[in-house]
C-alpha cells in the first residue's frame, strides 16, 4: 500500500504521516524531498538553472522519475507499505506520481490536507519558520491549486485533532479496500 499525504507546508503532513506509520503494520515514511535535496546537491548549476530556476527541486526532470523508481525499489526489496508526505501543487506532478505509484501498488491512496491560510501561517510560525520564507511563499499557491484542480480526498485540518485526521484517513482506506 502507498499512502500519499499532500498539502501545504505547515498543514500537518509530517505529523499525520508519522502517526500513520505507527498505525499501519509494516510501513515506513518515504520522503521524496530527500531525493530532491540530493539532486539539488549533485546536479551542475547549468542544469539547475535550466530546469529549476525557481529553486523548486520538483521541477528537476529526474525528481518525479527517481521518486517512483525509488518507491518501487523499496517496496520490491522490503515488501513494506509507504507513507509519502509531500507538498504537490502542480497537477501534472501529482498525476505522474499517483499513476506511477499505482503501477507499483494498486492500493495507492492520496489525501490532501487543507486548512485556512491563517491557520497554516500560525502553524508555520509555531514551528519556527520565518515569515516570508519558502514555506510561507508556497501557501497561497498551494491553496489556489487545491481549489483549481482535483487533488481528491481533501481533509480539512482546521480545528481538528491529529487523531481525528488519522482516524479519518484510516477509515477512508478501509472503506476503499473493502
Amino acid at each position: 500500500m502507498i499512502i500519499m499525504i499532500n498539502g501545504a507546508f505547515g498543514v500537518g503532513k509530517t505529523t499525520v504521516s508519522n502517526m500513520l506509520a505507527n498505525e499501519i503494520k509494516d510501513s515506513m515514511i518515504f520522503d521524496p524531498e530527500i531525493i530532491g535535496q540530493a539532486l539539488r546537491h549533485m546536479l551542475p548549476e547549468k542544469i539547475k538553472q535550466q530546469e529549476a530556476a525557481t529553486g523548486d527541486f520538483q521541477d528537476f526532470k529526474l525528481w518525479k522519475e527517481l521518486t517512483v523508481k525509488s518507491a518501487k525499489s523499496i517496496i520490491d526489496t522490503y515488501q513494506i507499505n509507504l507513507i509519502v508526505p509531500m507538498m504537490l501543487r502542480k497537477q501534472e506532478y501529482y498525476t505522474y506520481l499517483f499513476n506511477g505509484f499505482k503501477e507499483i501498488d494498486d492500493q495507492t491512496f492520496h489525501f490532501c490536507l487543507t486548512a485556512k491560510q491563517e491557520t497554516i501561517f500560525q502553524r508555520l510560525q509555531k514551528r519556527g519558520e520565518e515569515e516570508g520564507d519558502w514555506c510561507f511563499q508556497q501557501t497561497a499557491k498551494c491553496l489556489q491549486a487545491y481549489d483549481e484542480f482535483d487533488f481528491s480526498e481533501y481533509i480539512d485540518t482546521d480545528d481538528r485533532s491529529i487523531d481525528f485526521i488519522v482516524d479519518t484517513i484510516m477509515g477512508r482506506i478501509q472503506r476503499l479496500v473493502s
